[in-house]
């Protein structure tokens, strides 16, 4: 659809509403006199001015031949040259003369005036002159407001309706209607107010869609942590009431409950820690306090302290790094994704199996993987992995005492540093978690 500039609309009104009165004014003047020659038109004024003066003169002159027939005929004749008419009364009111009786009042221009005569009034004379420019100016006062009537039809067609109707719009936004359409314009300023306009009601629909994700993500957050909270304080309460009432008798009960309550409360401990990290990552607002961080570094010493529980478990942790791997991040945030990420392959890892780390330096991005050896991810779980407290049925659930929080919070670490995780199942076996991170934000 063609559009128009503001100005150039503005410039085509003004033009219309200065042509319309003239197109009427010669219209009118061409119905009249056929002809569209307004300049002889004015040259003929001059001479009704002319014939005027010399009717006049001609009848104030011969006051004394006003009833002869013979002056009455001369003065019919001048009258006729002058396309005039003229009615001579005496100065009681009677009529002398009257060139043409059926022409009372029917002239657009009359004039009157007296003949007087040493005090006294002779007689007095009126005289219907021809049509003049009335006509003409009535029709072009009446093509100037119809051409302001045109101009404030097609300013509302053109301007007041699509504001007007982007107005409701933005009640109807504000009362949460999102399906409302927006007007359309062929002035190309309002068309540029409506373009603006709706990419704020798209940008404002996403936010509101993002934000409800997250609100539902919150309560199945918070709802799937009572469940997970609830299952240890049940099993630690009822292991201290044992120890209360005296069930654990023998000194071996007795430390296999005090056992059991430790366990509990360390995985109690476990899930407010992820809870509170993964909360802390998914609304951290404040820039990140970057440093000079060595990925090497922190995969070494998360290698290093999970090296305990992976030797229970025989399992092997081997690694692979270049040098190089120097990025700018936050080095406590990027320990705590390192740390999920082979605590969960240690988790999954079955006994006497395998690890494998990785760390490399690849132009303007730092590059890591692990791999283990267990079971792998099946096509749901590879869809599902990072979603908040997702666990698979099989592989990854409950008894292992993860959360379900741990590839979650590393994937939004990496991804608050500018860089990706994602999860894929090795062709020979085993879960493969690769991601990198860009050495500058």
């Amino acid at each position: 659809m063609r559009t128009f500039r503001i100005r150039t609309f503005t410039l085509v009104c003004f033009i219309f509403i200065l042509s319309m009165p003239w197109i009427f004014f010669v219209t009118t003047h061409y119905m009249e006199t056929k002809t569209f020659n307004i300049i002889n038109h004015r040259q003929q004024n001059e001479v009704l001015q002319t014939n005027k003066a010399e009717i006049i003169h001609l009848i104030e002159t011969n006051t004394t031949h006003w009833t002869e027939p013979e002056w009455q005929k001369q003065l019919y004749t001048r009258l006729q040259e002058a396309n005039m008419d003229a009615a001579i009364l005496s100065g009681t009111d009677e009529h002398i003369y009257r060139s043409n009786p059926e022409r009372r009042g029917s002239s657009s221009s009359i004039e009157r005036f007296s003949i007087l005569e040493d005090g006294e009034v002779l007689g007095r004379v009126v005289l219907y002159l021809p049509r003049t420019h009335t006509v003409q100016m009535v029709s072009a006062f009446a093509g100037f407001l119809f051409a302001l009537f045109v101009v404030g039809v097609v300013m509302r067609s053109y301007l007041l309706k699509p504001l007007e109707k982007m107005g409701d719009a933005a009640r109807q936004l504000a009362s949460g209607n999102w399906e409302v359409r927006l007007p359309v314009s062929r002035i190309s300023e309002v068309a540029d107010v409506r373009d603006g306009f709706e990419v704020m009601v798209q940008g404002l629909q996403q936010s509101h869609q993002k934000q409800a994700a997250l609100e539902e993500e919150r309560r199945f957050v918070i709802a799937a942590l009572a469940h997970d909270l609830r299952t240890p304080l049940f099993a630690l309460r009822g292991y201290l009431e044992g120890l209360e009432q005296g069930i654990a008798q023998s000194p071996e009960k007795m430390a296999k409950y005090i056992a059991v309550c430790k366990e509990k409360s360390t995985q109690l401990d476990r899930l407010v820690e992820e809870l509170f990290t993964f909360t802390k990552v998914e609304y951290l607002e404040a820039e990140l306090a970057l440093t000079k961080v060595d990925l090497n570094r922190i995969l070494k010493q998360s290698i290093d302290s999970l090296r305990p529980l992976a030797k229970q478990k025989n399992i092997s942790i081997s690694h692979h790094f270049t040098n190089d791997c120097i990025l700018a991040g936050n080095s406590l945030l990027l320990e705590r994704a390192m740390n999920n990420l082979l605590d969960n392959a240690v988790r999954y890892t079955p006994n006497d199996g395998d690890i494998v780390v990785e760390c490399c330096a690849d132009n303007h991005k730092v590059k890591f993987n692990i791999r283990d050896t267990g079971p792998g991810f099946s096509a749901e779980e590879l869809q599902r992995v990072f979603e908040p407290l997702y666990r698979g049925e099989s592989s990854r659930n409950r008894s292992t005492g993860g959360s379900g929080l741990g590839l979650t919070i590393s994937q939004r670490i990496v991804r608050r540093h500018g860089g990706e995780l994602t999860a894929t199942s090795h062709p020979e076996g085993g879960a493969l978690l690769e991601g990198w991170i860009p050495r500058t934000i």
